[in-house]
């Protein structure tokens, strides 16, 4: 069967690692996450399948955190230090894609982020991830 998702092209900030990845929903899903880690990250992510990403170059540039369980896995660059992706805890087939690194798209292109408790996981109660609140952007004038 033929995959027509369009491919995204990622990159961090000074270019040195780049990738295509196809994203399981578009942009109907985006989230933070409250758990220390993303509280202080910040980031915006989408979903993919880690079958779905396609290195153009700089895999080897990139630096691996992990905290906790050392079950997620946060990628970032070793240049820049910009957060690309990450392997989930809850679903570790699933990647979260850090929206600012995708090519034409910007957190601000989101005027209501769901915020899903990281703090309370659902890896450690069971369960399905919980949604604590919601981040909001409005435009200004």
């Amino acid at each position: 069967m033929e995959d027509n998702r369009p491919q995204h092209r990622v990159a961090c900030h000074c270019g040195a690692v780049r990738f295509l990845v196809r994203l399981e929903d578009a942009f109907t899903t985006v989230r933070r996450c409250s758990c220390s880690y993303c509280r202080m990250r910040g980031a915006i992510s989408v979903s993919a399948h880690v079958t779905d990403i396609d290195f153009i170059q700089g895999q080897e540039n990139l630096a691996l955190y992990q905290f906790h369980t050392g079950t997620a896995r946060h990628f970032f660059c070793k240049t820049c230090g910009i957060y690309t992706h990450h392997q989930r805890r809850s679903i570790p087939d699933q990647l979260g894609i850090n929206v600012a690194c995708i090519t034409g798209v910007s957190p601000f292109d989101f005027s209501a982020v769901p915020v899903v408790d990281g703090v309370v996981h659902p890896s450690d109660v069971g369960g399905a991830p919980h949604i604590i609140g919601t981040l909001r952007f409005d435009r200004g004038q």
